[in-house]
């Protein structure tokens, strides 16, 4: 708002404003809406994005016309789907980037969550918030070997920060290993561990003492720790995604996370893992470590820690990482991190992937769809390169880009969501709800085949 405006002038702009808060509000409060609205949220939403937030992401959305007349805005959602706000319905099988590991809206987490809003949203700061401590006490029963002590965050790069900060204060060292095809986050810290250059060229320098060799090479992984050691700059952590999620779904090679965790202990060097995509029973087990059998000293987590209701994220680690922050809790704080109602979700989801056995059954519902993906993709061999993954976190790799897209974009149309990831675009993902039923997986094998059958290569 201009400093020059009237008296008067302000007050009926700030009338105007009211009288769209209020109708923006009047149409959350509504169930459904008509034909009319749905047309007025459209076009707002579109000049919104144009005018206000980004205009970017008009071109990058692949639900949006080339014109810009049309755009699917989504605006509700329940289970394994969510609708559009003109109601048509879309398996979501992108996930959020697989924030909904108990489905959407989960009515448990739901609950949890509006039962703790009646009471209290946020806390004082000050007095001992209950949640939270219950909370870390559950993590310390379910997350691997001696893990016990957390710290909540709002985000997966928030957690990656928090992570990289507690190992420097550990040992004081500076050097920090990562890995190609690495995605970590975007804020300055967690970046710096991420690998593509075109999200760390523009932000340069980044935090010193990074080094990034090739995911799954440990040779290569010795020879740096060696190397780092003789000119003195022994390494701090190495931090891993056990399976790369940006990357384009990449599992390690046999026996490779074992390697890396005996060589940090050879080294005195912390192991950090991401957990915050393959984290929450994504890969068959609650947590990826689990898979491969290797206890970290520091877990980090976010995505479908919120039950896919609230932006929730922790880090986990040992006793002895950890007491690093106990003669000054304040070295590292968020205000939001660790909130009651973040914590709420985060028990509730806890609860039902316990209770519903989601893990186990993202292993068993994940083999079945890698198996019928790869074999609807026989005889396109010239388009499709390779199908993997481990539980419901699969990546589906193409030859080139351009196919990627065009078969994202053929299932989008025909109501099934997936898309790209960030490191390597020529993979799609498919990461569902851990709930998603067969009869929805048999439609997006289905989809796959025909949408397949009509791209060119």
């Amino acid at each position: 708002m201009s400093i020059d405006l009237t008296r008067e002038a302000r007050t009926e702009q700030n009338q105007q404003v009211s009288e769209y808060i209020n109708k923006v509000l009047s149409l959350i409060e509504k169930e459904e809406v008509n034909k009319e609205e749905a047309a007025w949220i459209t076009k707002e939403t579109v000049d919104g994005f144009r005018e206000h937030v980004n205009p970017g992401f008009l071109t990058y959305r692949k639900s949006v016309t080339k014109d810009g007349q049309f755009a699917a805005v989504e605006w509700s959602d329940n289970g394994a789907c969510f609708k559009d706000v003109n109601g048509k319905e879309y398996i979501d099988c992108l996930g959020g980037f697989g924030i909904y590991n108990v489905g959407h809206r989960n009515p448990k987490v739901v609950k949890a969550v509006t039962d703790q809003l009646k009471r209290q949203a946020l806390h004082s700061q000050d007095l001992l918030d209950p949640l939270r401590a219950m909370l870390a006490k559950i993590l310390a029963d379910i997350t691997p070997g001696d893990l016990k002590y957390a710290f909540f965050t709002n985000s997966g790069t928030e957690s990656v920060e928090a992570a990289l900060k507690l190992a420097k204060m550990y040992s004081e060292r500076t050097t920090f290993i990562s890995t190609t095809r690495a995605f970590h986050g975007k804020s300055l810290g967690a970046l710096s561990g991420t690998a593509k250059g075109m999200f760390r060229k523009p932000f340069l320098p980044l935090i010193p003492g990074f080094r990034h060799v090739p995911f799954g090479d440990f040779d290569m992984m010795k020879k740096t720790f060696e190397v780092c050691a003789a000119v003195g700059e022994d390494v701090a952590a190495v931090i891993l995604e056990p399976i790369q999620g940006e990357g384009g779904i990449i599992l390690p090679p046999e026996g490779y996370l074992k390697q890396v965790r005996e060589l940090c202990d050879e080294y005195g060097t912390l192991l950090i893992f991401d957990e915050v995509q393959t984290g929450m029973g994504r890969t068959g087990k609650m947590f990826a470590a689990d898979l491969y059998d290797v206890v970290p000293d520091i877990i980090c987590l976010a995505k479908a820690f919120g039950g896919g209701v609230m932006p929730a994220g922790a880090i986990v680690a040992r006793e002895e990482v950890f007491k690093s922050w106990f003669p000054n809790p304040f070295m590292h704080t968020t205000t939001f991190g660790g909130n009651p109602l973040a914590c709420a979700a985060a028990i509730a989801t806890i609860g039902v992937l316990i209770e519903e056995n989601l893990p186990e059954r993202a292993g068993v519902v994940g083999e079945y769809f890698l198996k019928e993906l790869k074999e609807a993709a026989k005889g396109h061999e010239d388009k499709v390169l390779e199908i993997r993954g481990q539980g419901l976190m699969i990546g589906i790799e193409f030859h080139k880009d351009e196919i990627g897209y065009e078969v994202s974009k053929g299932m989008f149309d025909r109501g099934i969501l997936v898309a790209g990831t960030l490191i390597n675009s020529k993979t799609i993902r498919i990461e569902p709800a851990l709930t998603i039923g067969y009869e929805e997986v048999d439609m997006v094998i289905s989809t796959f085949k025909e949408v397949l059958s009509l791209v060119k290569a």
